[in-house]
């Protein structure tokens, strides 16, 4: 069985069994499972994290032989490991003027139509909703295109940027903490607006430029390279931070500029002016860091 949605005039489904299986995670205290997460992946007792990283090694196939430990035991916490480095050259950076700032999977990618972007089959978001109500910002995009790109726990899941750009703000916008794999995305609507983000924007050679890091369950926290720690927070007032004079800072193409502690999603915002997305860049693609995006 499958319920109908219908936005824009497209028409998609929803499974009954995607509503089931998410069902629980309307009804479960979110935030302080995502408090305990945290407590528990930076734990230093060495039974324990061994436990952890040996068990998520093996259950998500994850590839050490790219990472600049290759070691597990030598990790202080799961943390570490989660974070961990990859070795010099193992993601070089495409000849582009946007490459992937990620490794993942791309959920959805295309246009912003009349300040929608696509979530998942017959499902659309506000853009507006997305960056926590900034109108002036959202004005910026339109007519642009967006990419969302999913970072399962296998992956690498640190966050550097798809283009050089100059750091203008940050906003933290508070939210639910749902899961954001592909099931939920189909099955809650409005996902990635309802959830816990971080906004950044920056201005770049190609126009505006908006990062979202959108938070999940489990996810402990998420950082940036110019501010350290955000999340945790779980607060509920959006903040805002700016970013000029002494405090502003240029982010060269290729660079960290953030990690998730856990797996989420980033949701990249492009403006008109900026080269469209190649014809790889689609729904359900894997993708990896300076894969080229333009």
């Amino acid at each position: 069985m499958a319920i109908n949605t219908e936005r824009n005039g497209e028409m998609g489904t929803v499974s009954l069994w995607d509503k089931i299986i998410t069902l629980p995670q309307y009804l479960i205290p979110q935030h302080t499972l995502s408090m305990l997460m945290y407590r528990v992946t930076r734990c230093e007792v060495v039974w324990l994290k061994n436990a952890i990283i040996r068990f998520i090694t093996r259950q998500y196939q994850v590839n050490m032989a790219e990472a600049a430990e290759t070691d597990l035991a030598t990790y202080s916490s799961f943390n570490a490991f989660f974070t961990r480095l990859l070795k010099e050259g193992v993601r070089p950076l495409a000849d582009n003027e946007i490459i992937s700032p990620v490794d993942g999977v791309v959920s959805q990618a295309g246009p912003i139509i009349s300040g929608q972007i696509v979530q998942a089959k017959g499902q659309d978001y506000s853009v507006l909703t997305l960056l926590g109500g900034d109108d002036a910002l959202t004005a910026e995009f339109t007519g642009g295109q967006f990419a969302t790109i999913y970072l399962s726990p296998k992956d690498y899941h640190r966050i550097h940027m798809p283009v050089t750009g100059k750091l203008k703000k940050m906003r933290y916008v508070p939210g639910k903490l749902f899961s954001v794999s592909p099931r939920t995305a189909r099955a809650v609507p409005d996902l990635f607006a309802r959830n816990e983000r971080v906004v950044v924007t920056f201005d770049t050679p190609i126009g505006p430029m908006v990062m979202v890091l959108v938070g999940a369950i489990f996810v402990g926290s998420m950082a940036t390279v110019w501010s350290g720690q955000i999340t945790p927070s779980y607060g509920k007032v959006i903040q805002q931070w700016t970013y000029d004079g002494e405090q502003a800072i240029t982010i060269e193409q290729g660079q960290e500029m953030g990690r998730f502690n856990m797996g989420s999603t980033v949701v990249l915002l492009f403006g008109e002016q900026a080269v469209k997305f190649n014809d790889a860049i689609e729904a359900d693609e894997p993708i990896q860091l300076g894969h080229a995006m333009g």
